[in-house]
């Protein structure tokens, strides 16, 4: 397809202007240069690649890490009039066949491969048969030490510049600290690539972090708050804890669904295909779900346990809202996340560097946690973004209290410091704090703890405050966890906190506090519909889903909830006034245009 760029956007994905930096990294690749894309989930990467594809002569290579997001593209592309394939381990030897034989007779426009099918020769062996326009390395993060989602597969990557020399090369990635980019830059041998480096700011989506204390019971307050019919996911750290919560959840009314790596193929094949094609569907998994879901309308991603990094917590929150409507990113975060991850990081493989570089991302995490102002201004300023207070997260919403937490730190570090001059002794934030609140338990008098001069001087905090002590202290390496079992000691700044040198203003935790937002409440996609439009919009919805249905692909393969709502506003006549409206190319106003057009008449006044 030998056309302009803007002429192949309006004709195959039916929109009139591209987005942000979008026209300037095609016309970059168009002439022949290499490019590094950072851009956010939803900021529209794949256009970036697919249009040059399409532009250049030959077959475009997309390098894709996950069969599930080759399958979905693949499935859109095709219901654009793009000629696109993929070849992994899904397909049966004729199918294969088949694929390979369009491509090396120039008849495919774009081909999916995953990084690992590239170390088997045969595979490069029959790229080198056809003609490459372009290659796209996708989630590249993926090449990084520095990186969330490690694949060494990926660091043969670089190869690719010798074997396909004079091919444009771009490298594509929703999140990347500087760190992350200068690896990306030097593991796939890109040194004169452009880099375009767009906001990782998602406004849509509202941040909202509040103290756990019983984190399934207050999910379900959260899962009730969000609109009937609204998808969304659910991340936990185990598989355990991932058919736990599926099952409480299915136990409270909801259409709940386990998904991690341990479960029977079929079975997870299957429970992401009614994620993808129904609505009111909550995914419940490991972060073994989700990266590559091409699903727009996500209206909400909740963790019940701690993200690992930054990088991680915004590419999985990045899935929410990337049709661009609003959403929410909800979690509920702990003291035993803290010692949890500290002691994963302690007691797993790896040298001292690379379990500093996990201390590290955690420290950002918690402190992505604890901060008492703008959550999406502290999530930017990690990736090198500055901005002002966003108005739309928890703590710009609800501000939050916050007290003088000097003298109940001092009690908690004399404690521990007693405890180690005087008996040797270490222990876990419970007996710390049974001690400080003065408990009568058995535990207690049998280690003779009743005897300490601390015993009892804290009895003014409930246990939830001297957790969310714990937790802060923890956060800002005042405290340190230790060992297989968690036991706390003095980090480097305790010294100064003991001698009163040094304030420690702490937030103060309200359980709950985060969960009455109206805004949240209106984040179905018919609130964003006028109020005269909205029963033609749920009657061009209902038509959508069943011709999804009956073509047994995802209700936004055949339009996105934009377009639908564009056509209830517009409501065009005839298929020429279709030109023009947003996501109707030429192949779908081929393929939809009657049959939107007689769902149009049949609502209309008077019809």
């Amino acid at each position: 397809m030998d056309s302009r760029p803007l002429d192949v956007l309006r004709e195959v994905y039916g929109y009139d202007a591209f987005r942000g930096d979008q026209a300037a990294i095609v016309d970059h690749v168009v002439a022949g240069g290499d490019a590094i894309v950072l851009m956010p989930t939803g900021g529209g990467k794949s256009v970036t690649y697919q249009v040059p594809a399409l532009v250049r002569g030959g077959t475009g290579l997309v390098v894709s890490p996950l069969i599930a997001l080759m399958h979905d593209q693949v499935q859109a592309l095709r219901a654009n009039g793009v000629r696109a394939a993929y070849l992994n381990s899904t397909l049966s030897a004729p199918e294969r066949a088949e694929v390979e034989r369009a491509y090396v007779a120039g008849e495919l426009d774009l081909i999916y491969i995953a990084p690992e099918r590239l170390s088997n020769p045969a595979v490069t062996g029959l790229l080198q048969r056809g003609r490459l326009s372009v290659i796209a390395i996708d989630e590249a993060h993926c090449v990084s030490q520095w990186g969330h989602d490690f694949r060494p597969d990926y660091l043969a990557l670089g190869d690719l510049v010798e074997r396909f020399p004079g091919v444009p090369r771009m490298a594509l990635t929703a999140t990347a600290t500087r760190a992350t980019h200068r690896e990306i830059t030097d593991r796939l041998r890109m040194p004169a690539a452009r880099h375009f480096v767009a906001s990782f700011d998602r406004p849509n989506i509202q941040y909202r972090i509040e103290p756990k204390a019983d984190a399934r019971r207050q999910l379900v307050a959260f899962l009730r708050q969000q609109p009937s019919g609204s998808s969304g996911i659910v991340y936990a750290l185990s598989r355990k804890s991932v058919e736990q919560t599926a099952e409480y959840l299915r136990a409270q009314g909801f259409d709940a669904l386990p998904y991690h790596a341990g479960l029977e193929a079929g079975m997870r094949a299957d429970h992401q295909q009614r994620f993808l094609r129904e609505d009111g569907i909550v995914m419940v998994a490991t972060i073994a779900f989700g990266m590559g879901i091409d699903k727009p309308d996500v209206r909400f991603v909740a963790h019940i346990d701690l993200p690992k990094s930054v990088e991680g917590y915004y590419q999985e929150t990045g899935r929410a809202g990337r049709d661009g409507e609003p959403a929410v990113a909800w979690m509920a975060y702990g003291l035993s996340d803290v010692v949890q991850q500290r002691r994963l990081i302690d007691g797993g493989e790896g040298d001292l560097a690379h379990r500093r570089r996990q201390h590290a991302h955690l420290d950002a995490m918690l402190a992505l946690c604890e901060t008492v102002s703008c959550r999406r201004q502290n999530l930017l300023e990690y990736f090198g973004e500055a901005s002002g207070a966003c108005g739309n997260c928890d703590t710009c919403l609800t501000p939050p209290e916050t007290w003088d937490g000097l003298v109940a730190s001092q009690k908690l570090l004399s404690t521990i410091v007693r405890l180690k001059r005087e008996r040797n002794q270490a222990y876990g934030a419970g007996q710390l704090i049974d001690i400080l609140r003065g408990a009568q338990t058995d535990r207690i008098r049998q280690l003779g703890h009743d005897t300490l001069a601390t015993y009892g001087i804290g009895a003014d905090l409930s246990d939830q405050d001297w957790r969310s002590v714990i937790r802060q202290l923890l956060a800002r390496g005042i405290l340190v966890a230790q060992g297989e079992y968690g036991t706390l000691a003095l980090g480097e700044p305790a010294g100064e906190v003991l001698r009163g040198e040094a304030a420690v203003p702490l937030r103060k935790d309200v359980i709950g506090r985060t969960g009455g937002s109206s805004r949240t409440r209106r984040t179905a996609t018919s609130d964003a519909v006028a109020e005269g439009d909205r029963e033609m919009f749920e009657a061009l919805r209902a038509w959508r889903a069943e011709a999804a249905r009956e073509q047994g692909v995802p209700a936004y393969v055949v339009f996105g909830d934009t377009t639908l709502r564009a056509l209830a506003e517009l409501r065009p006549a005839s298929a020429e006034q279709l030109d023009g409206i947003t996501g109707i190319g030429a192949k779908k106003k081929g393929a939809y245009g009657a049959a939107v057009l007689a769902v149009i008449a049949a609502g209309a006044p008077g019809a």
